[in-house]
């Protein structure tokens, strides 16, 4: 039994043995939301409008297709039923018509007085009611009806998934399977910083009391200019990390499968059970229930005990022979019950944590069963045992999409089968590097061996039978996955009917890079050469194309701006083709279409890639380009093609619009406006060769003179209309045109010449401005490399970047882009050697290996030494014979001789040959030193790029005496996992235009908006996605503006959990998502919990990068204002001070972010009475202010007025102290008045800080406003509920952190303007 069900069949949704568990928690959520009374789980459920989606066509959901999509969303009236279960009082239930009955059953495994059962059916008036029915559909089911919950006879299954469900239920507190990354468990540690303090349902302390009960005092580790950078904290172990323990051993017995004679009798499976009072019990599990028999470990006697102690169910029995389990399990039940329904749902695709706490481990029957069964996939589930991928991939993509409800279906049923396939090729590319799977053709080379396993094809990245020869061997088999799955990627995007793709996840583990394919069903029974109709299998010698092909491929070169072209085959005679030669045609057996190949579906990156006889552009050739790369696979990203054509398009349509007005005819003088308007739309969207054509009809010829040479200058190809496309064979070693020098393929070659220095001289350049403005602020390698990627530059510009950096006039400004790239290429190197190191470890040593190579790469210690494993259990002549078959050619003690001066020799000269940048240091120490790094950055980067997961603990990097690790700390190795990540696109269109709305000042159409967008991401995705994630962040945004904290703190709370799942717990998003929250607590006078929602933020901030970054200044503002307002005021100073430091060398001295720091810093000095420096720094901020804006802005006169009144303090208190000195004791003192910091004054500052403007609306609009967005938030959190059970899992691709965080956010400049 699975937890996730299958959408596939109808079968599925019955045996949902935990799914059961996972479906319906968010019930419960709903329940909170909707403000219901809630105790311990009882008094209603309230799910009612959560199906409503589930039947789309019953008019429930419209959507009129035009481009404005409106989404009407008809709640339904629910009802309430009276349950009667066994041993229980009745209670009621709130249900609504759209419901499946197999919805109640569920809820009852979910609650914590039914959790229990899971054999039962439901009756109303003693007929059994269909699992799979609509309760609408069922005659005299009403309000007030009363159902029965009957226990019914088990069978072999139903007896399997009731152990699963109770195994389950215990487990539900255990975090093993999330350290472990196992089902799409993943850690979150928000409820440990916030103790259930959020929101309404906390115990929530008033504003006036607690100020007494706060210790605000930060650990020492998070005070500024700390140089600790303790590990334990990463994953906080809580109090009750050991769950508690109801059973010692619960596991099948030796004595299954039940002999005939007692089938007969019923049995049908024995288990063994250790109690936590050390009872031994053997159980039968029969057709009527769980009861003890007499059988021992050794001897088999399965008559019932005396006495038998019979029950239905598994819990009851143990219950009456444990009084701990008792006692233990209802603990648990509560708990789990408790916990929120984010902290336990599954993760689309699973996470994985680069550090893991000893668990102890224990025995499972259930998840021993899972790894030694033939359990693939989730067969229980599925007749016929395993999947047919390729069938599921291609039926999904063929479902109707004419309108809304059609398309979320499709999208969603995507979703679900590709997740699904992500997880099963993970599962086989470990198994086939693990050796557990024969391969298909046994009798090869270990490194040609080829794969299937669960009706997936792998292959590993090796050049097998020299087909990478002239490309690079070794290293060009290596990048054709990649680029294969970035243009499996692109054609998925453009989703044209009747073409296919093969389903594509590529896997590394272990050094070694294994392609999982679904299979084109017939391909295996013929040879590769009779079924290409398409494209050519030998790099263009011999090519062949195919009408249907051609016809199909045509419809996708305009997204995808690829030139239709002629290349000559073997006979010399011409051949067209609407792709790269590679790309190959197979019809399968089912007669679909398929493209396989898509290696170069972009065109080539000449910077990489020199030709004889080609000069590059001054631009490329005064950066050194071009330079040889390893391979000749080097392509330009589908993001530069993008923004090349946008780029040339706005050159298009100024060229046009400028000879047009030359033309100063009364004509043209009416043409002109009609060019700029037209030309609004991007590129893009393929729309501009529309627009352009419009404007090249019925034109005089004057005018269609002007329109062909602005095409000609821009290199269209069309001389009537704008539109660019590549020739992605161009520069193909061994493809051949009818004319090599003829004008089409000059052009073309022109075409890519210009793209090559476009990247080099706008969009680095424009990278670089990004990020002296601070609109980009990465924090770690990942979202560097994700800014770098969305403006279409590949890694291995990385060096460049670096060098522009060291360049730049604001070389200041960059340093933490500058240091970030250099950890960068030093991690990414180390990355590619301990790739091949890792090739010449056998299994028994990987433990060995792994800890030696992170000593010589990290540790100041000189010389470690590796432990060899010990090889007593293997004699000489075996171990040889074994060697052979070792999938590397590498020998396998070769590992053990590398040394730190090696290791660091090879870095430097890897970053030299690689990237073309010079490190200029022999060890870490001297890289540390001189870049300004810290190696417990080091150790996450290269512990995440290669998916090494090491013991919590504290490490010593500097001692000079011993190793920094040992073979114990090294846990696990996870693979590291490339997939396609398939869209929510109507949901992205309204997130995206509620973006829009907001930025214009519009909130009320941009909150609803968005609240559509959150309904329609639910839809595909189920309810934990990065992208919903992005999209709560904005509501909480949204909610605190229009005044609803509360409504706020919900949302970002679930933001925060989403991205701590989803993400990664030290993710820079989530750290960001840490800030937000703090914000929202604070404004709800949760001030404790403010502090240490800050504090973890800044602790994930040092770990992941160090305290040195922009955006710590941010943090520290944060921090300095809250602690001002609990009047720590020493405390409050170090923070702020830090702040000033930070910004001034971030946004230069004379910047608003630093005369609003010397503000705040003033002002705390105010509160101290220490008014000379008050005064100091309010003198500096003001100076700022006046050289910025003039005397009379009302920032500038703000200030004054400030300093009016600090002199005035000051002088009061230098008479004060006069008169003491003159009078001593006599002197009559007159009270000086000392400004404690008022709460509302403290937020406000937080806002302006954090960037935050409110705009006033009436009393009225805001009612309304309010009315319609918790009317719509009700809706979502009930509907992600039975959404979960076959929800659509999967992850967001990175695309959009970025985008949601400019949204309501003005800039601190302006905010303080």
């Amino acid at each position: 039994m699975v937890s996730k069900t299958d959408e596939t069949c109808p079968a599925a949704a019955e045996d949902t043995g935990e799914g059961g568990e996972r479906g319906c928690d968010i019930k419960r959520e709903a329940a909170h939301s909707s403000g219901m009374p809630l105790v311990n789980g009882d008094s209603g459920h309230s799910h009612t409008e959560a199906e409503d989606h589930n039947e789309k066509g019953e008019g429930e959901t419209r959507a009129d297709d035009g481009n404005d999509q409106e989404v009407i969303v008809i709640q339904d009236t629910g009802f309430t039923v009276k349950m009667h279960a066994p041993g229980i009082e009745p209670f009621d239930l709130q249900v609504s018509p759209q419901e499946m009955v197999q919805e109640i059953h569920q809820v009852l495994m979910d609650r914590e007085d039914t959790c229990h059962r899971t054999c039962f059916s439901l009756q109303l008036e003693g007929n059994v009611l269909d699992n799979f029915s609509e309760l609408k559909s069922i005659e005299g089911l009403q309000e007030g009806s009363n159902l029965k919950v009957v226990e019914e006879p088990y069978t072999v299954r139903e007896a399997r998934i009731h152990v699963r469900h109770i195994r389950d239920l215990l487990k539900s507190l255990d975090p093993s399977d999330s350290y472990n990354g196992v089902d799409c468990n993943s850690l979150s540690f928000l409820s440990t910083f916030t103790e259930g303090d959020l929101g309404e349902n906390g115990k929530r302390k008033r504003k006036g009391s607690e100020l007494e009960q706060i210790d605000c005092t930060p650990p020492e580790h998070i005070l500024p200019g700390s140089k600790e950078r303790p590990l334990l904290i990463l994953q906080p172990q809580t109090k009750d990390a050991k769950p508690l323990q109801c059973l010692k051993v619960l596991t099948m017995s030796g004595w299954n499968p039940p002999p005939g004679n007692r089938k007969m009798h019923g049995d049908l499976m024995y288990l063994y059970v250790v109690t936590a009072e050390d009872r031994h019990v053997s159980i039968t599990a029969s057709t009527r229930g769980f009861y003890t028999n007499q059988s021992t470990t050794y001897s088999f006697n399965p008559k019932p005990a005396n006495p038998s102690f019979l029950s239905h169910s598994l819990v009851e029995l143990l219950s009456q022979i444990s009084p701990t389990f008792k006692k233990n399990f209802a603990a648990l039940q509560k708990k789990r019950v408790q916990r929120h329904p984010f902290e336990r749902i599954a993760t689309p695709f699973q996470v994985y944590s680069w550090t893991a706490p000893a668990v102890e481990h224990a025995m499972d029957c259930v998840r021993a069963e899972d790894a030694y069964t033939s359990r693939l996939g989730y067969e229980e589930h599925i007749p016929g045992q395993t999947r047919d991928w390729n069938e599921e991939l291609q039926t999904t993509r063929e479902l109707p999409r004419k309108n809304l409800p059609d398309r979320l279906l499709r999208e969603r049923a995507i979703f679900k089968v590709h997740s699904d396939f992500a997880a099963a090729a993970t599962r086989g590319a470990m198994a086939v590097i693990d050796g557990n799977v024969m391969a298909i053709n046994p009798g090869e080379e270990t490194k040609m061996q080829m794969f299937i396993w669960n009706n997936i094809f792998f292959s590993l990245g090796f050049d097998v039978r020299d087909h990478y020869k002239d490309l690079g061997g070794d290293n060009a088999a290596y990048v054709a996955p990649t680029n294969d799955l970035n243009g499996v990627r692109a054609y998925n995007a453009v989703d044209v009917e009747g073409l296919y793709t093969l389903g594509t996840v590529v896997v590394d583990y272990r050094g070694y890079r294994v392609t999982a394919q679904s299979i084109i069903p017939g391909i295996l029974e013929r040879e590769q050469e009779q079924s290409v109709i398409y494209g050519s299998i030998d790099f263009g010698k011999t090519v062949v194309s195919h009408p249907k092909y051609l016809e199909l491929l045509e419809k996708t070169a305009r997204p995808l701006k690829i030139q239709k072209h002629n290349v000559l085959n073997d006979k010399s005679e011409e051949v067209e083709l609407c792709s790269s030669v590679e790309c190959k045609g197979i019809i399968g057996n089912d007669s679909r279409h398929y493209i396989l190949d898509l290696l170069r579906t972009f065109p080539p990156d000449l910077n990489f890639l020199p030709v004889e006889g080609e000069e590059l552009p001054e631009e490329c050739t005064n950066m050194g380009f071009p330079k040889e790369h390893r391979h000749r696979l080097s392509c330009l990203r589908q993001e530069l093609i993008e923004a090349f054509v946008e780029h040339r398009y706005i050159v298009f349509m100024k060229l046009a619009a400028l000879q047009l007005m030359q033309q100063k005819a009364n004509k043209q003088e009416k043409e002109c406006p009609a060019v700029t308007e037209n030309g609004g739309s991007s590129p893009a969207d393929g729309n501009a060769t529309e627009s352009s054509k419009a404007l090249s009809e019925d034109v005089d010829p004057k005018s269609k003179e002007v329109i062909l040479n602005a095409c000609k200058a821009v290199g269209s190809i069309s001389s009537t209309s704008f539109d660019i496309r590549f020739n992605p064979d161009i520069f193909s070693p061994g493809v051949r045109f009818h004319d090599n020098s003829c004008d089409e393929v000059e052009k073309q070659k022109q075409l890519l010449k210009d793209a090559a220095a476009f990247l080099i001289s706008c969009q680095i350049p424009s990278l670089i401005k990004d990020c002296v403005d601070h609109t980009v602020l990465p924090m770690d390698g990942a979202t560097l490399a994700e800014a770098i990627h969305q403006r279409g530059i590949n890694i291995r510009y990385m060096a460049k970047i670096v060098e522009y950096v060291s360049k730049s006039q604001a070389r200041q400004q960059l340093d933490h882009i500058h240091k970030l790239g250099i950890t960068e290429l030093i991690t990414r190197s180390a990355k590619h050697i301990f790739k091949t190191y890792l090739q010449g470890v056998e299994l028994s040593g990987l433990s060995a290996a792994i800890s030696h190579f992170l000593n010589c790469f990290l540790s100041s210690f000189p010389n470690p030494i590796a432990h060899l494993p010990t090889d007593e259990l293997v004699s000489k002549k075996k171990r040889n014979k074994r060697k052979a078959r070792h999938l590397g050619n590498v020998d396998n003690t070769a590992w053990a001789s590398t040394t730190p001066q090696e290791l660091w020799k090879n870095i430097s000269n890897e970053t030299k040959s690689y990237f073309n940048f010079t490190i200029e240091c022999e060890s870490v120490d001297q890289a540390v030193e001189r870049y300004g790094l810290q190696k417990i950055s080091l150790l996450r980067e290269i512990c995440v790029k290669s998916g090494i997961q090491i013991l919590l603990k504290e490490y010593n990097f500097d001692s000079r005496h011993r190793p920094t690790f040992t073979e114990e700390d090294i846990l696990n190795i996870f693979p590291v996992v490339k997939h396609v990540n398939p869209k929510a696109s109507d949901a992205f269109h309204f997130f995206q235009s509620g973006q829009s709305k907001v930025q214009q000042g519009f909130l009320k159409e941009g909150c609803e908006l968005i609240n559509e967008a959150l309904n329609l991401f639910n839809n595909v995705y189920g309810a934990m996605h990065v992208e919903i994630c992005a999209c709560l962040r904005l509501l909480a945004r949204l909610n605190y503006i229009m005044g609803d904290n509360n409504e706020a703190l919900n949302n970002q709370q679930k933001a925060v959990l989403m991205s701590e799942r989803a993400l990664g717990v030290d993710h820079p998003n989530t750290i960001q998502e840490y800030m937000h929250l703090a914000l929202y607590c604070f404004a709800n006078g949760q001030l404790s919990t403010a502090l240490k929602l800050l504090y973890r933020s800044r602790y994930l901030l040092i770990l992941v990068y160090g305290e040195d970054h922009p955006e710590m200044a941010l943090l520290d503002s944060n921090i300095g204002l809250v602690l001002h307002g609990v009047m720590e005021y020493d405390l409050s100073l170090r923070f702020l001070e830090s702040a000033l430091t930070i910004n001034g060398k971030y946004h230069g001295t004379k910047s608003l972010k630093v005369a609003m720091s010397h503000h705040l810093v003033a002002r705390v000095y105010d509160s101290k009475a220490e008014f000379r420096s008050a005064l100091q720094h309010e003198k500096d901020g003001y100076t700022i202010y006046k050289n910025q804006f003039g005397e009379n802005h009302e920032k500038t006169k703000e200030s004054s007025e400030y300093l009016k009144y600090l002199t005035q303090q000051a002088v009061a208190l230098q008479r004060t102290m006069n008169e003491i000195y003159k009078n001593g004791s006599n002197a009559s003192i007159l009270p000086l008045k000392f400004t404690a910091p008022i709460m509302s004054s403290v937020l406000e500052q937080l806002n302006v800080i954090n960037g935050i403007l409110f705009i006033p609306l009436s009393q009225k609009e805001l009612e309304n406003l309010k009315a319609e967005v918790h009317r719509r938030q009700a809706l979502h959190d009930t509907f992600c509920i039975a959404e979960q059970e076959n929800s659509a899992e999967g992850t967001g691709t990175e695309s959009d952190h970025g985008k949601s965080q400019a949204i309501v956010e003005t800039s601190t400049a302006q905010a303080s303007a």
